[in-house]
This record gives structure tokens, C-alpha cells and sequence, in this order.
């Protein structure tokens, strides 16, 4: 049996470009027959729905609404739903999976960290990092910036992308033997519900009782089935040629001198 978990999704409580509440979230995925989701809404540097003049208590609590709804909703209908958020840096986003509301409440310096810094300080306090999205290209993104250092796998497909994104993503992670993992990034329940087809997220053979029990299933490389069409890998004849770059210990780019998605 295959248990399946959304993991990377916004609220309206949350984030500024979310429509649904977490527990209409929560009811559209119970429907679509999930075990259970994972919301993940934008934080404070990213689209988040927070006003960024109040107390840091007080943004928390704001931040946290979105997540507290679908796991009320979860336990009426019986769906399980965990915390996790999604932190932006410049343009390239980070999924953060292991730590609570205490742990936010706690560490109100968090939201100044470098990409190295998140990396090293969740993982001191028992959380995992996961690249969102990393071939993601839009116009609000100034350069495609892989920070392979600074994750422990990456999310390989999502509803947001176009498939070239998410090939070059496929090819990236296998490459370089990364754990991958897919989410839907679903910001409105009625369009998972309209068009199941693409909602992108992870089959698991082992149901998760806690959101440790996923960031073991990443950090000890359990076998993640990726709930994605094929067709969401196929390199497009006319797919552009996408200009990437690492970043090096300072977190200054550096071009890969790769393309992806034409070699």
C-alpha cells in the first residue's frame, strides 16, 4: 500500500498569492484520496500574507493560522497535516521541514540567516532543507541559483513549473545523486480538485506519523515514489536554453557553464 503526501502547499492565512484556507486544502485532499499534506507557507522574505511591521510574536501566531486550520480540518475528516514553511533568499526557495511553532517563536533571527546558516541551524535542531522548484524561470527570478550545498535533496516537479523545468530538475538531481521529492506548490484547492492530474506529490510505503518521521525518510534516503505524469519529463524540442549557476562559499554566482537541458 502507498501512502500519499502532498508536501509543499499555501494558504491564504499565510501567503499573499494563496486563495484556498488550510482547511479547504484540507478537504480537497481528502478528497482526492491523500493520507495527508504538508502546508508550507511563503516566509517572511518570500509572498507571505504576514504584516512584516508587527511584533515577531505576533507574526508567528499570523503565519502559523494557515496551518492550524488544515490540521483542525485533518482531524474532523482524517486527514494528517504537518508544518513545514518555504524561506526565499533571490528567487531560489527552500523547504523547511522538522521544526515547530515553539522552535519559530524561539528564533526570531532566523528570518536574517544566509543559505548556509538556515542550512547548518535546522539541521542542528533536527529539520531538513529541500531546494523548491530550482530550474523554476520567470521574470521575477533574476538568475536560476543552485544551492546544492545547501540542501538535502531538491523538489524535482510541481503544478507551477513548465516540464522543461522540472526535466532539467530530474536530470540535475539524478546527476548528482540528490534525494528528490515532487509537490503540487497548490496555492488553490479548487484547481486540485478541477484538475487532479496536476497535483504532483509523493508516494510513501511507510504512513508518516510525525513531520520527523519525513525528514527521516530524506536525511536516511528512503525510497520516495514521485507521483508525477512521465510526460512531465520529456524535454520539449523548443525548451530554452536556461542560464544557471551555483554559488560559491560566500554565496557569490558562479556560472555552471551547463545546459541542462540540451547536452
Amino acid at each position: 500500500m502507498a501512502y500519499l503526501y502532498e508536501t509543499h502547499m499555501h494558504t491564504r492565512q499565510g501567503s499573499a498569492c494563496a486563495s484556498s484556507t488550510g482547511a479547504e486544502h484540507a478537504r480537497a485532499y481528502k478528497q482526492l484520496g491523500y493520507t495527508g499534506i504538508i502546508i508550507t507557507d511563503h516566509f517572511f522574505r518570500g509572498n507571505t500574507a504576514v504584516p512584516r511591521d508587527l511584533p515577531w510574536e505576533q507574526r508567528i501566531n499570523i503565519f502559523c493560522s494557515g496551518y492550524e486550520d488544515a490540521y483542525a480540518e485533518g482531524q474532523r475528516i482524517g486527514l494528517d497535516v504537518f508544518f513545514g514553511w518555504e524561506q526565499n533568499f533571490d528567487g531560489d526557495e527552500y523547504l523547511i521541514y522538522g521544526l515547530d511553532k515553539a522552535w519559530l517563536l524561539a528564533h526570531p533571527e532566523m528570518e536574517h540567516w544566509t543559505r548556509q546558516q538556515q542550512f547548518d541551524e535546522v539541521h542542528k535542531y533536527g529539520g531538513c532543507v529541500i531546494q523548491a522548484h530550482p530550474f523554476r524561470d520567470r521574470g521575477y527570478i533574476a538568475a536560476i541559483r543552485l544551492g546544492k550545498q545547501f540542501c538535502d535533496g531538491i523538489e524535482v516537479s510541481n503544478a507551477g513549473n513548465s516540464a522543461y523545468n522540472d526535466a532539467a530538475a530530474l536530470r540535475y538531481g539524478r546527476e548528482y545523486g540528490f534525494v528528490m521529492t515532487s509537490g503540487s506548490d497548490n496555492h488553490h484547492a479548487p484547481n486540485a480538485l478541477a484538475h487532479p492530474e496536476s497535483v504532483t506529490g509523493v508516494a510513501l510505503e511507510s504512513k508518516l506519523t510525525s513531520i520527523q518521521d519525513w525528514v527521516k525518510v530524506i536525511l536516511t534516503r528512503q525510497p520516495i515514489g514521485l507521483c508525477v505524469p512521465d510526460s512531465r519529463f520529456v524535454i520539449p524540442q523548443d525548451a530554452p536554453v536556461l542560464s544557471t549557476y551555483w554559488m560559491d562559499e560566500k554565496e557569490n554566482l558562479v556560472p555552471t557553464g551547463r545546459d541542462w537541458l540540451h547536452e
